[in-house]
């Protein structure tokens, strides 16, 4: 698959990707864990196809101390022993709010209710944040064409 444009050579893409980059940099300052922002920005991408993304975040939550087992588990969460129900919590926000047509009401009360008992206000909010950057970042690069597995971490780092 070839790319079928390069985001940070197009003048606008460029830009755009600039500013949502530096939307993560409040995320970055609060209370989320960093452990749950990967896991979540990793389950979005793998709903949506992103292998640009999936690679990324796969590789900088290694690289920051995540195990590898967890995050091989990520698609399979619900089966699976390793996450807190926190974690379990915020990857079921990230499914349905990335599933939005998938549901009348998008998130759920229930799911929203779940989260909210886990994280307070700046979490979830923090939360909400990662959840909608990571899937604009999906969407541009599946629309793209961007490919995986040439990530090498900290390569976007500005």
């Amino acid at each position: 698959m070839e790319p079928r444009l390069n985001p940070f050579t197009s003048p606008v893409m460029g830009k755009v990707f600039k500013h949502i980059i530096a939307a993560n940099k409040p995320i970055a300052e609060s209370s989320l864990p960093y452990a749950v922002q990967e896991l979540v920005r990793l389950r979005a991408s793998q709903i949506n196809g992103c292998g640009a993304c999936v690679d990324m975040h796969f590789k900088e939550a290694v690289h920051a101390g995540e195990d590898p087992v967890r995050l091989n588990m990520v698609a399979v969460w619900r089966d699976a022993t390793v996450f807190t129900d926190a974690e379990r919590a915020a990857l079921e926000l990230a499914e349905q709010g990335t599933r939005l047509a998938d549901a009348a009401d998008g998130v759920s009360d229930e799911v929203w209710a779940n989260a909210a008992k886990h994280y307070d206000e700046e979490q979830l909010a923090a939360l909400v944040c990662v959840i909608a950057i990571i899937n604009a970042f999906n969407r541009a690069n599946v629309m793209t064409h961007q490919p995986g597995g040439t990530y090498e971490v900290g390569m976007y780092a500005h």
